[in-house]
């Protein structure tokens, strides 16, 4: 019932909460860049979901794409990129320092239904 939420330590958006995220490597899967990423910012160690969204960003040439995923422990080790990796209740969440538009839809849709096997796409 609670999600991991990640405080920036690097720009753009420097102190501000995001999920774990980042760029994909050469040679990885998309579900391994997301493993990878979470590794790095929150040392997390989760189970992989379902594929949950999708956003396009043409004005930054770029695509979010997010994935559910279940937490193995709740054990963190914040990577260099992160000041903070905690976990956040739904009436918690920091709605007015969250990174980005694509972080805030996300989480959105996901509160609106946790259980949809829907994958939302948008472009903003």
């Amino acid at each position: 019932g609670r999600i991991l939420l990640c405080k920036r330590n690097i720009e753009p958006r420097w102190g501000t909460w995001t999920l774990p995220a980042g760029f994909m490597e050469l040679n990885e899967t998309l579900e391994e860049g997301a493993a990878r990423e979470t590794d790095e910012e929150a040392g997390a160690d989760i189970e992989m979901g379902r594929l949950f969204s999708i956003i396009s960003v043409p004005h930054v040439g770029q695509v979010h794409i997010y994935f559910c995923a279940r937490l193995r422990s709740l054990e963190f080790a914040p990577g260099i990129e992160t000041i903070e990796a905690r976990l956040f209740a739904p009436d918690e969440i920091p709605w007015e320092t969250l990174s980005f538009r694509t972080v805030a839809l996300t989480l959105r849709r996901f509160l609106a239904d946790p259980h949809s096997t829907q994958v939302h796409c948008l472009s903003l």
